[in-house]
């Protein structure tokens, strides 16, 4: 399973999208766009993403940016395991 698809697996799991995180792309929108992602399952989704993926997340390291869309995320987390 790539970075993407782990991705959006835990995203779907964390905002509870029941499926609709498999029709999101590089391209998708997500803060702003999608109405379940609010301030507090940002905390929610970089606690799943840091247990899940193994990855450390420092507050300085994020801003809105990094969840523009799920390329800028998976982006993310490349670098994060890349580390």
């Amino acid at each position: 399973m790539d970075t993407q698809q782990q991705v959006l697996r835990i995203l779907d799991e964390v905002l509870s999208l029941a499926g609709r995180s498999a029709g999101f792309d590089r391209d998708t929108h997500l803060l702003g766009a999608i109405p379940e992602l609010d301030s507090m399952a940002v905390v929610s989704l970089l606690i799943s993403l840091e247990e899940k993926l193994g990855i450390t997340v420092d507050d300085g390291e994020i801003d809105g940016s990094t969840f523009a869309t799920v390329g800028s995320l998976t982006d993310f987390i490349d670098a994060k395991l890349a580390a």
